[in-house]
Formats: C-alpha cells, sequence, structure tokens
C-alpha cells in the first residue's frame, strides 16, 4: 500500500486494458505464416508420437497417401490447391472485385474493356 496511493489505483482500474496494438498487413501476414508453420509441426509431431492412434485416424479420412505424406514432411496442400486458392483470393481476384464494385461512369464499354486488360497487365 505504501508504494502504490488509493487514488493511482482506482484511476488504472477505471481505464482498463490499454487496446492492443493493430498489425500492419504485412506484420498479419507474417505472423500468420509463422503461426501456420508452428501448429503443422506441433501436428506432424502429435502424429508421430507413441499415443497416437494411426490406424484409427487413417481409416477415417479420404486420402490416407496424402496424410501418410504430410506426417512425412510433405506440404499441407497441393500445386493445385495453391492455383485454385491464388484464383480466387489472389491478385487478380482483387483487381476483378475492384471493378465489379466501381461505380458505373456511363462510359462505353471499349474502355471497360481497356480496364480489364489493365489489371492483368503487369
Amino acid at each position: 500500500n505504501w508504494c502504490c496511493p488509493p487514488g493511482r489505483r482506482v484511476q488504472s482500474s477505471r481505464l482498463g486494458p490499454a487496446p492492443p496494438r493493430l498489425l500492419s498487413e504485412e506484420e498479419y501476414r507474417a505472423q500468420g505464416e509463422l503461426e501456420t508453420q508452428k501448429a503443422l509441426a506441433e501436428l506432424r509431431s502429435l502424429c508421430q508420437s507413441p499415443e497416437f492412434s494411426a490406424w484409427t485416424t487413417v481409416s477415417r479420412i479420404q486420402s490416407p497417401k496424402r496424410f501418410a505424406d504430410f506426417v512425412g514432411g510433405a506440404s499441407h496442400v497441393t500445386p493445385n490447391e495453391v492455383s485454385a486458392h491464388e484464383r480466387e483470393f489472389g491478385l487478380e481476384s482483387l483487381c476483378i472485385d475492384e471493378q465489379l464494385f466501381e461505380e458505373d461512369d456511363d462510359d462505353d464499354d471499349d474502355e471497360e474493356e481497356g480496364n480489364v486488360n489493365d489489371c492483368f497487365a503487369g
């Protein structure tokens, strides 16, 4: 009590905890990548432990070979899945989404076609 005056304790409790610092997009992506890699490593480790029931798990999954490859260190996604993700959520989809939500300027179709081509040129 002698180091913290009573008024000081009341003031800090009224303010509550400080709001967390928001991450930049770059920090968010980096943290997501790091945490995903840590979780995948933890999952692989768990699957390789003596307590893990491999037969029970394999009997429940659709692709036992893919699971075995993952436990052995292979990627958790296939190249086709990466391509599909890029098509759906990558830069191309952002450009298309941007154009879909632009206000219609009553310009002719030739100019709009030029805008679509601009997105994919570069």
